[in-house]
C-alpha cells in the first residue's frame, strides 16, 4: 500500500473516505492509486490486475462517486429516477457477492445508494421487487442480467457506468455474447471499465469495440506469473493415496497456519476431504457443484467468518472466491496445468503479504507435475516422497513434534459450520443440507469442529435453473439508507446450457 497517500489525496468525497476508514481502510493499494486518477475523470480503462489486488475499490469508488444518490438534491431530477445507474459483470455468483459486498460498504454513508446483486439459483422476486422501488448500482452475472432485461425488469439505459470484472473468466465460461448483449443495452456515451488478470486476444478485440480511447492500466510485474510464485513458498511432495489424509491433516497444525484452502479435482474427493477431516475434529466446509446455492454460501460466510478454518473446493467452484488471510494453500490432488495450478496458489500470498502453497503428486500424477514445473520453472522436477511420518515433512511445515491425524480437543476451538446460519434462498436447483451427494460423497463438511455442522450430511445434485452454466442466484444488498429485497418465493426460471467459448464443452462444476 501507499502509505504516504490517503483516498482524500484522490480527490474521493469524504462520505466514501469516511466508510472506508470505518473498515480500516485508509490508503490505497497500487492498482488503486493508479485507477482513481483516470476513472474518476470519467475515462475508460483497461486494467490488468489479478484478483486480491484491490481492484475492486479502484473501479468501485468512482461507481459511487458518479452516482446520484436518494438523498442528493439532483435524484429527482434524473430522467428516470430509481433506474440503475452503474452496472458491474461479474463470471461467478461468488465474485458477485464479494464485489456487490464491498460497494455496499464503501457506499455506506453515501446517501442511501442502494446495490443490488442478481445470480441464478435464487428465485426471481426478490430482485424483481427490488428493481421496481429503485436500485442504483447493480451487480451480477450475464445470464439473469440478461433474463431481467429482456423481461422488462432492467433498464440498463440509463447505467452511466458500465464495469466488467475478470474478463477473461467470462470469456473462458461462454458468456462473451451475453456482455456484448448487456454492452448494448448500455447508452453510447458510458464510461467503460474492463479488468482482466490475462489479456487474450477476444478480450483486446472486445475492448475495441466497446470502449472508447481507454487507458492502459498494469497493475502486474511484466511477468505476473513469476510474481504470483515469489510471493508463496512451494513445497510438493509425492504422496501415496492411503497416506495422504494423515499428512493432510499434520500439516494443518502447522505453526502459524491460519485460514486454508484446500483443492481438490472432482467434486466427489472435495466433499470426502472435507467429512475425512471434520471426522478428525478439524471445522471444515466443502465447496463444490453439487451443493445447492444455499449449502455454499453458508460454507462461504462460515470461512470468512471463522467460523471454519478449512474449506476444501474445487477449481470451478472456488472461481471468484477472495478471502483475506489465507495462509496455506493445498493441492490434494495436482492440477491439471501450470494456469490451474496459478490460480489456486495465488489464494495465499495477496495484498503484498507471503503464504504457504502444498502439493500433493500421485504416482500418476508425476509427468503432469513435470510439465507445470518445467513451465514455470519452479526447479523441483522431481517431487520428494514424502510420508505423514517422514521428518522433512515435520520440519519443512513446521510440524510440532509428536503431532498425529486428530486434532486435540483442547484446540477445537472453532464453531464449525453448523454454527452459520443456513439461508433458505428459494432455490432454482440444488439441494440443501440434508441429502447425499449424486457422486456418492457426503457433502458440506459432515462434522464441523468436533460437531455435526450444517444440518448433517448435504448435497444433492445442482442444476441452476438459470443461464449461467455456474448456477446463479440473486441477493439484495443495501446501505443503512437503502432496502433490502425482502423474502424470496419460488419460481421456475428459463433454462439454458451455457458452453465453454470455442470449446463445444459445456461450464460445469
Amino acid at each position: 500500500m501507499e502509505e504516504t497517500r490517503t483516498f482524500a489525496d484522490f480527490a474521493v468525497h469524504d462520505d466514501i473516505v469516511r466508510a472506508l476508514a470505518e473498515g480500516g481502510i485508509t490508503h490505497p493499494f497500487p492498482i488503486q492509486s493508479m485507477t482513481l486518477p483516470v476513472a474518476l475523470d470519467g475515462h475508460d480503462i483497461i486494467g490488468q490486475a489479478k484478483t486480491g489486488t484491490g481492484k475492486t475499490l479502484g473501479f468501485g469508488i468512482p461507481m459511487i462517486q458518479r452516482t446520484v444518490a436518494p438523498q442528493d438534491e439532483g435524484f429527482d431530477a434524473l430522467a428516470k429516477p430509481g433506474a440503475p445507474q452503474a452496472l458491474a459483470v461479474a463470471p461467478t455468483r461468488e465474485l458477485a457477492v464479494q464485489v456487490a459486498g464491498d460497494l455496499t460498504r464503501a457506499a455506506a454513508q453515501r446517501g442511501g445508494i442502494r446495490v443490488l446483486t442478481v445470480y441464478g439459483g435464487r428465485a426471481y422476486e426478490p430482485q424483481i421487487d427490488a428493481l421496481r422501488r429503485g436500485i442504483e448500482i447493480v451487480v451480477g452475472t450475464p445470464g439473469r442480467l440478461i433474463d431481467l432485461a429482456q423481461q422488462g425488469h432492467l433498464d440498463l439505459g440509463h447505467a452511466r457506468t458500465v464495469v466488467l470484472d475478470e474478463a477473461d473468466e467470462m470469456l473462458d465460461l461462454g458468456f462473451l455474447p451475453d456482455v456484448e448483449k448487456l454492452l448494448s443495452m448500455t447508452p453510447a456515451g458510458r464510461q467503460t471499465m474492463l479488468f482482466s488478470a490475462t489479456m487474450p486476444g477476444a478480450v483486446v478485440s472486445l475492448a475495441r469495440r466497446y470502449m472508447t480511447q481507454p487507458t492502459h492500466i498494469r497493475a502486474m510485474s511484466e511477468d505476473g506469473e513469476g510474481h504470483t510464485v515469489a510471493a508463496v513458498e512451494q513445497f510438493v511432495y509425492r504422496a501415496h493415496a492411503m497416506d495422504k489424509v494423515e499428512m493432510l491433516a499434520r500439516i494443518l497444525q502447522a505453526e502459524g497456519r491460519g485460514l486454508t484452502i484446500i483443492f481438490a479435482r472432482t467434486k466427489r474427493t472435495a466433499a470426502k476431504v472435507a467429512d475425512d477431516l471434520s471426522e478428525r475434529g478439524f471445522a471444515a466446509a466443502a465447496i463444490h457443484g453439487d451443493l445447492g446455492q444455499g449449502a455454499r454460501e453458508q460454507a462461504l460466510r462460515a470461512f470468512r467468518n471463522g467460523k471454519v478454518d478449512i474449506l476444501v473446493a474445487t477449481d470451478v467452484a472456488a472461481r471468484g472466491i477472495d478471502v483475506e488471510a489465507v495462509t496455506h494453500v493445498i493441492n490434494y490432488q495436482c492440477p491439471e496445468d501450470e494456469k490451474t495450478y496459478l490460480h489456486r496458489i495465488g489464494r495465499t500470498g495477496r495484498a503484498g503479504a507471503t503464504g504457504v502453497a502444498v502439493t500433493f503428486v500421485d504416482w500418476d500424477d508425476l509427468h503432469r507435475w513435470g510439465m507445470i514445473n518445467k513451465t514455470l520453472d519452479l526447479g523441483i522436477p522431481e517431487p520428494t516422497e514424502t510420508y505423514s511420518s517422514s521428518p522433512h515433512l515435520f520440519a519443512e511445515m513446521k510440524i510440532p513434534e509428536g503431532t498425529r491425524g486428530t486434532l486435540p480437543k483442547s484446540a477445537r476451538t472453532r464453531e464449525g459450520l453448523s454454527a452459520e446460519r443456513y439461508e433458505d434462498l428459494g432455490e432454482t436447483g440444488g439441494r440443501r443440507p440434508g441429502g447425499r451427494s449424486s457422486d456418492g460423497g457426503r457433502s458440506g463438511g459432515g462434522r464441523s469442529g468436533g460437531g455435526r455442522s450444517g444440518g448433517g450430511r448435504s448435497g444433492g445434485a445442482s442444476r441452476s435453473g438459470g443461464r449461467d452454466g455456474a448456477g446463479e442466484g440473486s441477493t439484495a444488498q443495501r446501505t443503512p439508507d437503502g432496502q433490502s429485497s425482502g423474502e424470496p418465493r419460488q419460481r421456475k426460471p428459463r433454462t439454458r446450457q451455457r458452453r465453454r467459448g470455442g470449446s463445444g464443452q459445456p461450464a460445469t462444476q
